[in-house]
C-alpha cells in the first residue's frame, strides 16, 4: 500500500484541535507518551510494513 501524502483529512481543523486537546494539561513526559501511543495505534491500523517504513523515512527527512 503506497503512502498517501496528499491532503486526506475530511475535517483537518477539527483533527488538529482534537490533537491539541489530547495534549492539554499533560507534562512533557505524558505528552510524549501520548504521542508514542497514538503513533503505535495508527501504525497498527495501517499495518503494512513498507508503508510504515516510507512514513518513517519521510518523517525523519522533514525539516
Amino acid at each position: 500500500m503506497p503512502l498517501n501524502t496528499a491532503p486526506n483529512l475530511t475535517r483537518p481543523d477539527d483533527f488538529y484541535e482534537a490533537l491539541i486537546d489530547m495534549h492539554r494539561d499533560l507534562d512533557d513526559a505524558a505528552s510524549q507518551a501520548a504521542n508514542a501511543r497514538l503513533i503505535l495505534l495508527l501504525a497498527n491500523h495501517i499495518g503494512d510494513h513498507q508503508t510504515l517504513l516510507e512514513a518513517l523515512a519521510l518523517a525523519r527527512e522533514a525539516p
